[in-house]
């Protein structure tokens, strides 16, 4: 029993015996000044406990101080001589669990001096005729008592040394963490530096263009990344130490990259991307933004791992609550689904639910498993939709504080059109896709108030054409491609159209329709309604606008020499002006010899680490009257390491492998003053 229980259990003894002791006074004819004395005693009893005013420490004193007053009193009246031995038993064996040695001795000594008050006649006792039958009881009830006492005495002493080792379990426990804590730092550090040089190099051989083989090389590189971050963020949901580094984002960003993420691998050819935002929600939010990233990826990879044919449909959208909002995010596929046992297993963190599932699939299965980690971890939950051979859906919900309520996505006022969206009916094999498109467009259109019609066949699109004015058409390249004439002829009215095509699709030199390649989603969308219509396609990808830090002075610190060469190729690639020192100590008298804008400074160095050296840098550059941006640039990349550095006073913090979003994101903050040429504005 617990401290609590343990309490309520010693006064509720103590009442029942006090009322037995009132009936017994009564009964006895005893002095008739005590019972109001015991009530009193007990209702001073009950106030203490139900207060908790008093220290418990001190409260079980009480307790114990009027069990033995009560036991006294009972045991100096003659009639109860041969009760003291079982009145000593029971308040022995009730405050045993107390785990106290010295209320055992306490007690056993009560019970001889009550026995010498009655035998040798003492003050205040009743002269007890001895007999062999008087001998041989008191003989027997002092054995008993004697006996209880051992066995009460053992029996605290196995408790406390079962608390004990329990304690010292918990302690090692913790140490265990703490060393588990630092293996991560340590082996993350190990494994992520030569990663970073896979990738960074293998970036580099793309550039001088030796042919597929970097790309294979750096795709692999990518994915041992991605598993390296999903053992530790496993670990870290497994033992619940999952850190929030929470912060405003845009909350398109969330969707291009998740798009972003679907291009790049190579396995998603033949599956249909449909991803359906809403307009309304709110442009800039507060949260964990590379968590949501990574359920976002985990979301994704596990529906392409296990959808052979058909298609990926992603929804977000927002839900107004007192605190903000909550964020939702659904992922449907069209794959080979689970049962109710294999969800059941994931909820309770058998992550691999079905081992041959995995297998087959690749991966190393651990992606639902902190989905459900981190999405707990802030504030939400998760919901798996599924049946087997009839596709899954994966909703989770998690609340979000709004920076910026205005809707993501907005059309000027101005705006007027009408929409015709042209998609055969018995194009898709699985009927599903169709549904998922025909979603995505109503609700785009509903969100941005544009008026949108739907046309199966060529036929129709020539009625609607008749009937209503319609500005702009979008449609599927297998549409177009039946009826390209036609379409031309329209786009070269006026009219704008847009066709979804897959990589690699051209269209006749002077043909006025405007191409969006596939994954479908609301960006290029709202570029075609909101720029003036051209012929050259429209680029979904945002980040090609890259930020130049022309003439920014850098210093990278690191004691690997890749990892030098590696920061500088890819730091020169954005025009700045790069410098290099391999310790802590080489860096300090560099800044010391040079001016410099901007310090990238790596965490696990020999002789002197990278918080030493940053912040003696820092208090070298108040001497000299300097001011100096010091960012972490390492492969120490746990759970709350972002939050640690930035404590310590690091400017900000870029993981290894480097990721050029991170690293931009990063660079736009601490630099803002460096942001205006842009990528296509390059001289």
């Amino acid at each position: 029993m617990n401290q609590r229980t343990n309490e309520k259990f010693i006064i509720l003894l103590a009442t029942l015996a006090s009322a037995g002791m009132m009936i017994e006074n009564i009964l006895m004819d005893w002095e008739f000044w005590v019972p109001p004395v015991i009530l009193g005693g007990i209702a001073v009893l009950w106030v203490m406990n139900l207060s908790e005013r008093i220290d418990y420490d001190i409260r079980k004193e009480v307790y114990f101080a009027y069990a033995v007053l009560l036991l006294f009193y009972h045991g100096i009246h003659k009639s109860s001589f041969f009760d003291i031995s079982l009145a000593v038993i029971l308040v022995m064996v009730s405050y045993a669990i107390l785990n106290s040695f010295y209320m055992m001795n306490a007690l056993l000594m009560e019970f001889f001096i009550l026995l010498f008050i009655h035998l040798f006649n003492l003050p205040g006792g009743t002269p007890i005729e001895l007999s062999r039958v008087t001998v041989s009881r008191v003989m027997l009830h002092t054995a008993i008592v004697l006996l209880v006492y051992y066995t009460s005495c053992r029996t605290i002493h196995d408790r406390l040394e079962d608390e004990e080792e329990n304690r010292v379990r918990e302690e090692i426990i913790v140490a265990n963490d703490c060393s588990m804590e630092d293996f991560l730092t340590n082996i993350s550090h190990e494994l992520r530096t030569p990663v970073n040089v896979v990738n960074g190099m293998s970036d580099l051989l793309i550039k001088k263009g030796v042919g597929y083989e970097a790309d294979s090389i750096k795709n692999a590189g990518i994915r041992l990344a991605f598993h390296i971050e999903d053992i530790q963020d496993y670990t870290e949901c497994k033992r619940g130490s999952v850190f929030l580094e929470e912060e405003g984002y845009m909350s398109t960003s969330l969707i291009n990259d998740v798009v972003a993420a679907f291009s790049m691998n190579e396995k998603n050819n033949d599956l249909e991307l449909i991803v359906d935002m809403d307009p309304n929600v709110p442009s800039m939010m507060r949260g964990d933004i590379r968590k949501l990233h990574k359920i976002f990826r985990h979301l994704l990879d596990n529906a392409v791992k296990f959808t052979r044919k058909g298609g990926i449909y992603i929804k977000m959208y927002a839900e107004q609550t007192k605190y903000g909002v909550n964020l939702c995010i659904e992922v449907t596929d069209t794959g080979i689904g689970m049962n109710r046992n294999d969800i059941l297993l994931l909820t309770e963190g058998m992550y691999q639910a079905n081992k041959k599932r995995n297998r087959s699939s690749g991966g190393i299965g651990l992606g639902l498993y902190i989905v459900y980690g981190f999405t707990h971890r802030m504030g939400g939950f998760v919901k798996i939709e599924s049946e087997k051979d009839n596709g899954t859906t994966v909703r989770i919900t998690i609340p979000q504080e709004v920076v910026d309520g205005r809707p993501c996505l907005k059309l000027d006022e101005s705006f007027e059109g009408t929409v015709l969206f042209h998609v055969k009916p018995d194009k898709y094999k699985i009927p599903k896709i169709r549904e998922f498109y025909r979603s995505m467009a109503s609700n785009l259109a509903e969100g941005i108030h544009v008026p949108l019609y739907s046309a199966d066949t060529l036929y129709e699109v020539e009625r609607l054409m008749e009937r209503i004015n319609v500005t702009h058409i979008f449609m599927g390249q297998e549409e177009y491609e039946e009826n390209r004439k036609y379409f031309d002829e329209l786009a070269g009215k006026g009219i704008i159209v847009a066709v979804f095509v897959e990589n690699g699709f051209r269209k006749e030199e002077n043909s006025r329709v405007i191409l969006i390649p596939k994954p479908l989603y609301a960006y290029p969308i709202m570029k075609v309604f909101s720029d003036e219509p051209d012929t050259g396609d429209i680029n979904s990808d945002e980040s090609k606008a890259k930020p130049v830090f022309k003439d920014v002075k850098a210093l990278i610190v690191d004691d690997e020499p890749m990892n030098l060469v590696v920061a500088s190729w890819l730091f020169r690639d954005y025009e700045m002006i790069i410098d290099t020192a391999d310790s802590g100590r080489e860096a300090i008298r560099k800044f010391r010899e040079n001016d410099y804008d901007l310090i990238f400074m790596d965490h696990m160095m020999p002789e002197m680490d990278g918080v030493e050296a940053m912040k003696k840098i820092k208090a070298t550059a108040r001497d000299l009257d300097r001011e100096i941006k010091v960012v972490a640039l390492t492969a120490n990349a746990v759970s709350g390491a972002r939050e640690m550095f930035i404590k310590e006073g690091f400017d900000g913090f870029i993981a290894k492998p480097i990721d050029t979003a991170d690293f931009e994101r990063v660079m736009l903050r601490i630099l803002p003053g460096h942001t205006a040429a842009k990528g296509g504005d390059r001289g």
